[in-house]
């Protein structure tokens, strides 16, 4: 048995992971056309290379069918309940930065903060019959927010897609979603809350709470993280 790395399969996400391995180190590389998620880790021994999606990651740590992972600290939040039973984060790698956020229509001049959020909504269902709805990926994070922030009435709605075009389309009135630079937000003539955000996320480091491993994964296990320095 070997431990078990695993890394998301494409793009920025994935070669600045196999950056911040290789300059500690450790290489990474992909092996084979880009249809084949097959890798190859040089400069540890006893480990495999396990290309995921970065939205895979978290369940598969979860589930203990891999030792390590790197993710978005929001997946694993989002994704994970009680995440911190189920992994730990090792260490922040320091890219892949972007902020958990509530945005409403720039026409909305007077809201701009929960309180604020929270009389619009109350206004809106008064006025149209049904709770004003708040577009996410996020259920949890952003449930669990609102409440915090004492806001009522509002429904989430499940966005898959482009998240910001939403409230274009007219199928939400906000929307909570992850966001690097404002640019797509500021696109669609959105405004960022004036509170702290949901969440801030960066891709880190995870270890599974759940993977079972023999003394020698142990020891290779150990062996890594040590040459990683964290």
């Amino acid at each position: 048995m070997t431990i078990k790395l695993g890394v998301p399969s494409k793009g920025r996400l994935m070669e600045k992971t196999f950056d911040w391995f290789g300059a500690r180190g450790v290489t990474l590389t992909r092996t084979g056309s880009d249809r084949e998620y097959a890798g190859a880790v040089d400069g540890a021994d006893g480990v495999d290379l396990v290309l995921l999606s970065a939205g895979e990651i978290p369940r598969e740590l979860a589930a203990g069918r891999i030792h390590l992972g790197v993710t978005g600290n929001d997946l694993i939040q989002e994704k994970l309940v009680q995440w911190d039973q189920k992994v730990e984060p090792v260490a922040p790698l320091g890219f892949g930065h972007a902020n958990l956020i509530v945005a409403v229509p720039n026409c909305w001049v007077d809201v701009d903060t929960l309180d604020d959020l929270d009389g619009a909504a109350a206004a809106f269902r008064a006025r149209h019959g049904f709770r004003m709805r708040i577009a996410t990926k996020y259920h949890r994070l952003v449930r669990d927010y609102l409440r915090r922030g004492g806001v009522a009435d509002y429904q989430l709605v499940d966005s898959q897609g482009a998240t910001e075009g939403t409230v274009k389309n007219l199928t939400a009135e906000a929307i909570a979603d992850i966001t690097s630079t404002g640019e797509t937000l500021r696109a669609n003539h959105l405004k960022i809350l004036d509170e702290p955000p949901v969440l801030e996320s960066q891709a880190t480091l995870f270890r599974s709470r759940r993977a079972e491993v023999t003394d020698q994964e142990r020891a290779d296990l150990r062996a890594l993280i040590n040459r990683l320095g964290v």
